[in-house]
């Protein structure tokens, strides 16, 4: 006996009943590919940004004209210290100058979030150090409450050294003449 093989018109109704799922299944892949490449541009919108930066006197950075504030801390308002060894003086928040020195060229900054006036709040990186750790290990920066443990850890260790604000005040030296 040999096997019945099915005739045009069968065929054709197996073919009819199998389309609209086929096309379902064609109209989910598409959907799933628009969210996938959605995500994927969206994530490629908070690209790292990474140039040269200026220390601004609150310690927020400017990069590539955009002012960026650095993750996951406070920076208090301290009194202003000068660097009479150089040329020109430079004037500014003991944190933003701590922020200059440790900056030798350019960064590298993760966007977190943007804020209401437009500036953006992220992770930025100089050397491979991160320059919110490094402050609040300093004692120049305080944690925010919703910062990682890390951050919290190194404020509570500089506020045990007596560091930064957490240490002495300090007299302001007299320029030379």
């Amino acid at each position: 006996m040999s096997a019945a093989r099915p005739d045009g018109a069968l065929l054709r109704v197996v073919k009819r009943s199998l389309l609209p799922a086929v096309a379902a299944i064609r109209r989910r892949a598409n959907v799933l590919a628009a969210v996938l490449l959605a995500g994927y541009a969206g994530a490629a919108g908070a690209a790292d940004i990474t140039s040269y930066a200026f220390v601004e006197r609150d310690g927020a950075l400017r990069v590539q004209g955009r002012t960026i504030h650095l993750y996951g801390i406070h920076i208090p308002p301290t009194e202003e210290t000068c660097r009479t060894f150089e040329r020109p003086v430079r004037c500014s928040s003991r944190a933003a100058l701590a922020l200059e020195f440790k900056i030798h060229g350019f960064v590298r900054c993760t966007p977190v979030e943007r804020r209401a006036d437009g500036s953006l709040t992220a992770v930025c990186r100089a050397d491979g150090t991160d320059l919110s750790a490094y402050l609040l290990e300093r004692g120049w920066a305080l944690a925010l409450p919703d910062a990682p443990f890390e951050y919290v850890a190194l404020e509570r260790i500089a506020r045990e050294r007596g560091v930064g604000v957490w240490g002495l005040p300090v007299e302001r030296v007299p320029p030379r003449r």
